[in-house]
């Protein structure tokens, strides 16, 4: 109640603002980049040493750090749900990859869906999304291929990219979506699914974004653009200039395995290369809005939707951190994040206060001056990191699942305690609670449930209070549903 009363304080003063037609400056433009399975410590300014990321870096250095940044989800799907409807996985309507729910049906978004981006969109923004959207899944217009969850449909101007989830595992692809139409890409030859084609896929999405900010810059109307990069996938593959450095270097050979995913040789240098060139576009993207005259007035905020799918430990890829992608320990959830805007965000900060992906809604409604729903998970953290910590209102509780392969999984994050349940096979249900300080043990390494029965009471009771219930992912395991390519 007291955390409903807060949000509803902050509402209401964003709302009078909006009322009374304030406004301290011009709208302010937001860039929200997103990475594809980025790992924690697989850029410099967290620590990574192996692969180059300068651009990332100089970010960091001009803007601030989030240090405890978290994404919606261990996996894309219910990741990306949770960052457009400001929702963690216990009331987001879509919790899962598309081929785990349990009725076996492809989830679909709703046509009232309330999305930040129809929020952006109805305050004056003019909105693009450059990349992966994957939550598309169900074709309902034979000619258009659109559905309710279509882009164009959930609050965006202008979209180039993959619709459905399995569309965005190739970073070579034949075609892509723009608007209702499809881009040709292969050049009247059509190859094998996964082999190299003439367009790499990101360099067509940074063009497009690029190009977009272009003629926004040009307009009066302020922008968002969300530029959704593919990298680093699986599927490692990269063009040949990004992986020559690294082949040089000598690292242990590691060859691609054959199956859903075909990858370069040499799989060490082929992904620092993704990562490298992921780097390189977002320079791009930076000097771009340079170039423009408008970085002043630009947030640029960098992350990436789940932790790494890579699994050896040759780049450290989680960082210090316990697990990865599909793991609701930190290595699956917490992300490289970094925001800049020159000005107003003071360079070279680090910030250890957390928030998530469900706190983007509420963060850029108030950047742009308008209403945040009041059934969102999420906090603007806008105070933060314009140095306005005494306004700045805190979460009582972090909520995550997991309802893929070895899961049900979840996890919960109060205080600076992290709680875990996993499934327990042998006596079919949730385990008993799992308790870790991540302020002393950020590895969670040391389970102090048995000293801490106070705070595995506190566990349980968020537990059992934290979660809507919803048929397609109950918290029980379920087989998978062969998802089929969608080729409308």
């Amino acid at each position: 109640m007291i955390m409903l009363m807060k949000k509803l304080c902050r509402w209401l003063g964003v709302s009078l603002c909006v009322c009374l037609g304030w406004r301290g400056d011009a709208a302010s433009n937001i860039v929200l980049i997103l990475a594809d399975d980025l790992g924690y410590g697989e850029v410099g300014f967290t620590g990574q040493t192996k692969i180059k990321t300068p651009h990332l870096d100089r970010m960091a250095e001009r803007g601030a750090v989030l240090r405890e940044f978290y994404a919606g989800a261990p996996v894309c799907g219910p990741s990306r749900t949770s960052l457009m409807y400001g929702q963690h996985c216990g009331h987001a309507p879509i919790r899962g990859n598309p081929a785990w729910t349990a009725s076996g049906k492809k989830p679909v978004m709703s046509p009232d869906a309330d999305v930040f981006s129809k929020a952006l969109q109805k305050a004056g923004y003019t909105t693009g999304l450059f990349g992966k959207w994957g939550l598309n899944e169900v074709f309902t217009h034979p000619e258009t291929g659109a559905g309710s969850g279509h882009p164009l449909l959930q609050g965006f101007d202008e979209f180039v990219g993959f619709n459905t989830h399995m569309e965005a595992h190739t970073h070579w692809p034949d075609t892509v979506w723009d608007g209702y139409a499809k881009i040709d890409l292969s050049g009247g030859v059509k190859k094998g699914n996964w082999q190299r084609r003439d367009t790499y896929v990101d360099d067509l999405f940074t063009e497009k974004a690029l190009d977009f900010m272009t003629r926004q810059a040009a307009g009066e109307k302020p922008f968002f653009l969300f530029l959704s990069l593919v990298a680093p996938h699986k599927g490692y593959t990269v063009p040949d200039e990004s992986r020559a450095e690294y082949e040089r270097l000598g690292w242990p050979p590691s060859d691609p395995v054959k199956g859903h995913y075909e990858m370069d040789k040499n799989r060490h240098a082929t992904y620092a290369g993704m990562i490298s060139r992921l780097d390189m576009q977002v320079g791009e993207v930076m000097n771009k809005l340079q170039e423009l005259g408008i970085a002043e007035n630009t947030l640029v905020l960098f992350t990436s939707d789940n932790g790494p799918e890579w699994s050896d430990q040759f780049f450290h890829s989680s960082g210090p951190f316990r697990g990865r992608k599909r793991s609701v320990t930190e290595g699956g959830i917490r992300t490289p994040t970094v925001v800049v805007w020159p000005g107003r965000i003071q360079a070279g900060r680090v910030l250890d206060t957390p928030f998530a992906f469900w706190d983007l809604y509420p963060t850029f409604c108030e950047l742009a001056e308008t209403d945040a729903p009041l059934n969102s998970d999420g906090i603007s953290f806008l105070p933060l990191l314009l140095g306005n910590m005494e306004d700045q209102i805190l979460h009582e509780v972090f909520y995550w699942e997991f309802n893929e392969k070895q899961g049900p999984l979840q996890a919960i994050r109060f205080e600076q305690y992290k709680a875990l349940r996993v499934w327990n096979w042998e006596a079919s249900k949730l385990s008993k609670v799992q308790i870790y300080d991540l302020s002393k043990d950020p590895g969670e390494t040391k389970d102090l449930a048995l000293e801490n029965p106070l705070l595995v009471q506190r566990a349980e009771a968020l537990f059992a209070t934290v979660r809507s219930p919803n048929p397609e992912w109950p918290l029980v395991p379920h087989s998978r549903v062969e998802s089929k390519r969608i080729s409308p």
